[in-house]
């Protein structure tokens, strides 16, 4: 009879996180199959061509490549991917750009268990792991606003290029993306998510319920309720706290 366990490997250059990471999933878990472990990109590459498994756990900072070279060096990725890795504000942004998951070291058992289940039920859905081309594409894309940023819409994930966004707007906890050709994603996620993710692409949060993309501005209103008059139609409006920040982040944009 065929094992039906998930096979996996860790890849992750301190010993230790290796073996916490192993033995918990020893003790809680009769459903995995370990293939091996590797220390490096070089030696994990080779493991991962010679194995083939389905889930990788991968740290993102190991000496001389990282976890991003590693899966660049692949010709195929016909697994899924959980990056453990200490805080890396770039690494983090690239992985929550592509609605993947990472788990921050030390490890919290109760957001590996959570990971671990979304993991599993994509490995026994068979899917191409749409999530992770994203991410390679876009590590491997250096023109900022061709970077595409994964949308979970519930039915669906969407791949949406950021330079086709407009605007997004909260709606309690969650946020709706106005794109380019007038349609609107509605994302359960809040606004303040968004915020982290765009403002490194130039998007500016001109209110509490308000992200912009300026590349979309046609023009600023001042006065007692200063206002940001955008492509399709749409104003929104500049917080009071905020007036100064926007005023000076636009006035090499537009002249108001």
């Amino acid at each position: 009879m065929p094992d039906q366990r998930i096979s996996y490997l860790i890849v992750d250059d301190e010993p230790n996180n290796i073996a916490v990471l192993k033995n918990y999933l020893k003790k809680h878990t009769d459903s995995m199959h370990l293939l091996g472990t590797a220390c490096h990109v070089d030696e994990a590459v080779a493991l991962i061509k010679e194995c083939q498994p389905e889930l990788i756990f991968l740290d993102i900072q190991m000496p001389q490549k990282n976890g991003f070279d590693l899966l660049q060096e692949l010709g195929e990725r016909n697994f899924e991917v959980i990056f453990v890795t200490a805080y890396d504000r770039f690494g983090i942004q690239a992985i929550k750009f592509s609605a993947l998951d990472y788990l921050l070291k030390p490890l919290n058992f109760t957001e590996l268990e959570n990971a671990l289940a979304k993991a599993m039920h994509k490995v026994k859905e068979k899917k191409r792991n749409a999530n992770l081309e994203n991410l390679i594409q876009n590590l491997n894309n250096k023109v900022f606003d061709d970077h595409k940023i994964a949308l979970p819409t519930g039915r669906e994930t969407r791949y949406i290029a950021v330079s086709s966004i407009v605007r997004c707007q909260a709606d309690n906890n969650y946020t709706e993306i106005h794109l380019h050709d007038g349609e609107c994603i509605i994302i359960s996620k809040t606004l303040k998510e968004y915020d982290e993710l765009l403002s490194p692409y130039g998007f500016l949060r001109t209110h509490q319920s308000h992200l912009i993309n300026p590349s979309y501005l046609l023009s600023l209103s001042k006065g007692q309720s200063p206002q940001i008059h955008m492509y399709g139609g749409n104003v929104v409006p500049i917080a009071r706290q905020k007036k100064e920040y926007i005023y000076n982040a636009l006035k090499n944009i537009i002249k108001p």
